[in-house]
């Protein structure tokens, strides 16, 4: 063979031994069926262990708000500071059960949905803290006569403004109070008026100040057997009094009562002074409401 030809022949194997590694390098095209898609992962939010919500505004703009704990068929509703500043532990108090229960959503039973409206007259807290929203005792500002914070921005007693009997004026420890211009002329009673219809709550409870007792409630037609027991589980577990009837001056156009109108369980808590929490006390109170409305006795079941 020539050299000629050699080198040709050198030539050609070096071109099919290029070729072939060019084939084997060559990336290997994936078809469409080839392709696997990553599994789809779906990841559960969990549950929130309780829900905020605005459910008014006073006369001067101030939110009123609820907050709701549990998902149960049984709803409790308990209710702070109606009366403003001039019982602003009613409203601290609500919200020390409100940090209880987030803290500890499992204090609430299965069979419960609790709610809770912290502070119904905003205004007149903020009449005796100089705040809006919550604060501290001490943020009470000294030299403000407390008994005129009892009223909303219209000077209206928010606890006489509900359609029970309710009068144009009504009375308050031997004084005339307004009582708006008509039953739910006030925004702040409208806002509970409303919550109260949307929830259709089995009970409902009211943290007011000073006198030492649980009252029950009624209008026309006189008190609930119902609301007797739950005034009385309420009193024996906190050590409260017991009142089947308040009687000690004529009230008209209260919430308790008006809730009382429509068949809905309602009771006065009222604290032993215008200072103290008294939280263990009702801490009791309430963990005794919980099992009657969990236990069969047949309460709203």
């Amino acid at each position: 063979m020539s050299p000629k030809n050699i080198v040709l022949l050198v030539i050609a194997a070096g071109i099919v031994v290029l070729a072939a590694l060019l084939l084997l390098t060559r990336p290997v095209p994936v078809t469409e069926t080839e392709i696997v898609p990553e599994p789809e992962v779906t990841i559960e939010a969990p549950a929130p262990a309780y829900t905020q919500e605005t459910i008014g505004t006073s006369v001067e703009g101030r939110v009123i708000e609820s907050y709701s704990f549990g998902t149960g068929e049984q709803e409790l509703l308990f209710v702070g500071g109606i009366h403003g500043g001039y019982e602003w532990n009613s409203v601290m108090l609500a919200y020390q059960f409100i940090d209880m229960f987030i803290a500890r959503p499992d204090l609430i039973p299965e069979k419960l949905t609790v709610r809770i409206i912290p502070s119904l007259n905003p205004d007149a807290v903020a009449k005796v803290t100089g705040k809006t929203g919550r604060f501290t005792q001490a943020d009470i500002l000294p030299g403000v006569d407390q008994s005129t914070a009892r009223f909303n921005a219209n000077d209206v007693d928010l606890n006489r403004n509900f359609d029970c009997k309710w009068q144009s004026t009504s009375s308050w420890r031997g004084a005339t109070v307004s009582a708006g211009t008509a039953a739910f002329s006030e925004p702040e009673a409208v806002a509970l008026r409303d919550y109260v219809m949307l929830h259709q709550p089995n009970m409902v409870a009211f943290w007011h100040s000073q006198a030492d007792n649980v009252y029950a409630s009624e209008c026309e037609n006189g008190v609930l057997p119902e609301t007797l027991e739950v005034m009385q589980t309420y009193a024996d577990a906190s050590g409260y009094g017991a009142v089947a009837s308040f009687d000690a001056y004529p009230v008209t156009g209260d919430a308790e009562g008006w809730l009382a109108s429509i068949g809905i369980p309602a009771v006065t808590v009222e604290l032993s002074s215008h200072e103290a929490i008294e939280f263990e006390q009702n801490r009791a109170g309430v963990m005794a409401l919980f099992e009657l409305y969990t236990v069969d006795t047949g309460l709203g079941l």
